[in-house]
């Protein structure tokens, strides 16, 4: 094809776009334009390692915190740097260049840079008039995953570059949150010759239990394991979303009924993460708040295995606002404390205006709410217990320290359950009004 014959295809669009990505590290690219959009051009260029020359007599680089250095055409920029030529473009100053850029805001000048261009058979892209130049700019998501790999989504929508950010944020999102099948196919960097090379875990708070109230990384993590060891009271509907390879251990307890042992579920960890398998320990609520998390994190440590925590959403503070109860509320309660319903209630200081959040504490109710009932905290200290929370049995019993038990036998009261114990439960739509 002559190249004239180059040209016109090139103006025309004809044929359709190959979409390339271009390893610019250590290679001469010319920027034609000093204004903002020129600005944000070097900018991504220096950030992949380019050797940049801006040919313009004006620039906005050095407002944008890049440094340049003005000086003339002897020799090329030093990697990641930013070399200015100021003047006005003139043929010749593309020799060299592996790629050009031109944003001048000149019809003019663009299609001489174009023209230039497609002598020296050098790719260019214009920030004007798409159809001048011979290479597009898509719009680009980035997001770096568990193993290390960086997912590049690049989008074209037919030279309409906001419906390809639109497009781009859309599947931004959908990286970010999960949605997308995110996991390693292939064995990770530094595999022996088994395909063994130690694996990652990450000890995930799922929240009270609904998928909404997973955080945007637990989600990202969940969709990129291999493994996933999944507690009793996690955000179990998310499992139906994982890939039919993904294998599943459920290690969950009911009151009484431990089947698997903690330090047997620390082992699993372990075996699963030195076997190159990418682990996530999905819990209920936050790993820290009586989740067992730090013992967890303590024996993925002495075993060498790289482990994150990702906190979740705690079901103390979630469950409680989900019937309507704050655990703070200015001038009824200015702090809360969270403790087992097990042992210890009574130790708490504090009366009715001093939140207490009991978790797992529905088998010694009885027991407990006459423990705390003290001189600071009387026996018309309002109490509630909230069933499910977020799940499809929710429901909020109330009552006072002196009546929560026996109200909460007469309902027949179910774990998983929280009790909050304060004023703060006065405010709750289920409170009976006077």
């Amino acid at each position: 094809m002559s190249d004239a014959a180059r040209s016109e295809a090139a103006q025309s669009g004809a044929g359709q776009i190959y979409p390339l990505g271009l390893k610019v590290a250590g290679r001469l690219v010319v920027v034609v334009g000093g204004g903002p959009v020129a600005a944000r051009r070097v900018r991504s260029l220096v950030d992949a390692g380019a050797r940049v020359r801006v040919v313009a007599p004006h620039t906005v680089l050095g407002e944008q915190g890049l440094a340049v250095a003005s000086e003339p055409m002897d020799g090329e920029p030093a990697p990641g740097t930013v070399q200015w030529v100021r003047r006005e473009y003139r043929t010749g100053d593309l020799d060299g260049a592996w790629l050009a850029h031109m944003a001048t805001g000149s019809a003019v000048t663009d299609q001489q840079v174009a023209d230039d261009a497609e002598r020296a058979r050098v790719f260019c892209v214009t920030a004007g008039d798409a159809s001048v130049g011979s290479a597009w700019v898509p719009a680009v998501a980035r997001t770096t995953l568990t193993d290390g790999a960086e997912v590049t989504v690049a989008v074209t929508a037919g030279r309409d570059p906001r419906r390809a950010r639109a497009i781009r944020d859309a599947v931004a999102g959908q990286l970010q949150s999960g949605a997308l099948p995110l996991r390693r196919q292939r064995a990770r960097a530094g595999a022996d010759a088994d395909g063994a090379a130690p694996g990652r875990v990450w000890l995930v708070g799922g929240g009270p239990g609904d998928t909404g109230l997973i955080t945007a990384r637990g989600r990202s993590v969940l969709a990129q394991a291999d493994v996933v060891v999944v507690d009793r009271l996690g955000p179990r509907a998310l499992l139906d979303e994982l890939a039919p390879e993904v294998e599943v251990i459920d290690v969950g307890k009911t009151s009484g009924n431990h089947p698997v042992p903690q330090h047997e579920i620390n082992a699993l960890l372990v075996q699963h993460a030195r076997a190159g398998r990418d682990v996530v320990r999905l819990k209920g609520g936050d790993p820290y708040v009586f989740g067992r998390g730090g013992e967890e994190l303590a024996a993925c440590r002495a075993a060498d295995i790289a482990v994150e925590v990702v906190p979740g959403v705690t079901s103390a503070v979630s469950v409680p606002a989900a019937v309507g109860i704050p655990v703070t509320h200015r001038g009824i309660a200015r702090g809360f404390s969270v403790l087992t319903g097990h042992d210890g209630a009574a130790q708490v200081p504090g009366g009715p205006d001093h939140t207490l959040v009991l978790l797992m504490g529905v088998t010694h109710l009885a027991d407990t709410a006459t423990a705390l009932i003290t001189a600071d905290r009387p026996a018309d200290t309002p109490a509630a217990v909230v069933e499910d929370g977020y799940g499809p049995r929710q429901r909020v019993t109330v009552g006072t320290l002196s009546t929560i038990a026996a109200r909460a036998a007469a309902a027949g009261v179910k774990p998983p359950a929280i009790i909050v114990v304060g004023d703060v439960v006065r405010l709750s739509p289920a409170w009976p009004t006077p």
